[in-house]
């Protein structure tokens, strides 16, 4: 049997995805999609990239005024 010590980058990171693979399975069973059927009623995107920009700037979720940063969020959560 090899050690973790001897294994090569390659073979440590299959190592652990075959453990996450194994673990996923046995907490929520098989799950597989069937791409075709998933995305069968999808229509193509045929907007141009400006579109897509504008749409992006449209949608996009401005915080409100006072509102914490990000990173206040993450060092409160740290440090409860």
């Amino acid at each position: 049997m090899t050690t973790v010590a001897n294994m090569t980058l390659d073979e440590l990171k299959q190592l652990i995805d075959e453990a996450v693979d194994r673990r996923l399975k046995e907490l929520f069973g098989e799950f597989e999609i069937d791409e075709d059927e998933f995305f069968a009623d999808e229509e193509p995107d045929t907007r141009t990239l400006e579109e897509v920009y504008e749409s992006i700037e449209r949608n996009r979720w401005t915080p409100p005024p006072g509102a914490k940063s990000s990173l206040e969020l993450l060092r409160e959560d740290r440090d409860s």
